[in-house]
């Protein structure tokens, strides 16, 4: 047998003592340690083959008590695979990510809106106009509703027996609906005030007429009236004249306040009138007017009528007319510097009957509006000529066969009625019903 030994192939590492390769080997770990080599190694593909020895003991004496151990991960978890960046995308650290955007699900495509921004400290967008339906066109009026004034004469007595501020109240909303827009209610006649007057008081004694009314019934009436939208006018009656039935009749008689003779105008009544040519009698008017103005401050109108006049067949054949202007320019201007809203209205003859048989010249009154008086029938279209003229015309119920032309008739501004002897809320309703034809 040969005594030579076999040779080994190979590198020869097997010859290489144990004790070397584990100093080379814990040297290594100490170095990769200390200088960033295990964050290196992490940075290698994954899928290189790396063969590890299984089963070895890195135990390094002396090595491992001197140097702190690396932390380990997270137990259990998963290595995370770092996908490549897209060029200049940003490197968020594991720790700095922010909240993950919610999810964008994918929805129907709307109809873009505009938004509506209110800027701060400005009013608020004003309501938008929203299309509305086209409007029923207004009535037309008729030739009856068109007049200025459609007005009704009521007596003074209509508010005597205690007439409750109900049945004012309800008389006043009847006229309304019977097309009616102004009232000419009585409350003076016969020198008699249907009011309480400190004037009649200091003057006569007594301070209203001996009738049963309500102290309040004029202020309801004007206060209704105006509700609805109408107006109401105080109604002067008889005006300057009285007769036997007056409470001053005895008085006037004894002062010598009326002027000689009998007025017989209107037949079956004698009429006796009071002298303004005595200074007496003219301010007691005047206080009166003014009284009333006063006492009633939303009075629209006061309406005095063809008894403010002389007959022309008084005894002694004297012309008055110069005296009665003068009265009644001075009265007039007096109760409008108490209360220049009222109207002074005059209800007359046409300007030449007046003159020559009333011994009224009103043309120079300074009155605001007159209304002519047509009861005459025989000399009806004559007064129309003048209504014309002026500010309207006055008939009776019994002229009611006149009332067509007449509405017809648009130089015609204003129409008055006046119930002869017959209930005014009757006779309103007989002309509502005649207006409409």
């Amino acid at each position: 047998m040969s005594n030579k030994k076999n040779e080994n192939s190979g590198c020869g590492c097997a010859n290489i003592p144990i004790s070397l390769i584990l100093l080379v080997l814990g040297g290594g770990y100490w170095w990769l340690n200390h200088q960033g080599g295990l964050s290196m190694i992490s940075k290698l593909p994954q899928n290189l083959p790396i063969a590890i020895p299984q089963n070895l003991p890195i135990t390094i004496p002396g090595l491992n008590s001197t140097t702190a151990e690396p932390q380990p991960s997270a137990p259990n978890e998963p290595p995370v695979t770092t996908a490549p960046s897209l060029p200049n995308s940003s490197i968020v650290k594991p720790n700095d990510k922010p909240a993950s955007p919610t999810p964008i699900t994918p929805q129907k495509p709307q109809t873009p809106q505009t938004p509506i921004v209110k800027p701060k400290n400005q009013p608020a967008s004003p309501t938008p106009i929203t299309a509305q339906k086209p409007q029923t066109p207004q009535k037309t009026q008729t030739p009856w509703e068109k007049k200025a004034i459609r007005g009704i004469y009521i007596s003074r007595y209509n508010v005597t027996n205690n007439a409750s501020e109900d049945k004012i109240r309800k008389q006043v909303r009847h006229y309304h609906s019977q097309g009616i827009n102004t009232i000419i209610h009585g409350v003076w006649g016969n020198a008699c005030p249907m009011y309480t007057s400190e004037v009649m008081q200091k003057t006569f004694g007594y301070k209203s007429c001996p009738n049963l009314f309500r102290d309040r019934w004029l202020t309801w009436l004007i206060d209704e009236a105006h509700k609805h939208g109408m107006e109401v006018h105080a109604y002067f009656e008889k005006g300057i004249k009285i007769d036997k039935n007056s409470p001053i009749f005895d008085l006037a008689i004894e002062r010598k306040w009326v002027v000689p003779g009998v007025d017989r105008t209107y037949p079956g009544i004698e009429h006796y009138i009071l002298d303004v040519e005595i200074p007496e009698v003219a301010n007691f008017f005047r206080d009166i007017l003014v009284e009333f103005v006063q006492k009633y401050p939303k009075i629209d109108a006061v309406q005095w009528d063809d008894y403010l006049g002389y007959h022309a067949e008084l005894p002694g054949k004297v012309n008055r007319t110069n005296k009665l202007t003068t009265f009644s320019q001075e009265m007039i201007s007096a109760m409008k510097q108490a209360n220049p809203k009222v109207s002074f209205d005059l209800c007359h003859h046409n300007p030449y009957w007046a003159k020559k048989y009333f011994a009224a010249d009103w043309p120079k009154w300074n009155v605001d509006r007159v209304f002519i008086q047509a009861y005459n029938d025989k000399n009806f279209t004559k007064e129309v000529d003048y209504a014309e003229t002026y500010d309207g015309i006055a008939i009776s119920d019994q002229q009611f066969h006149r009332l067509p032309e007449i509405i017809a008739n648009n130089k015609i501004k204003a129409i008055l009625v006046f119930p002869n002897g017959t209930n005014p809320e009757d006779v309103a309703s007989k002309l509502k019903q005649l207006s409409v034809k």
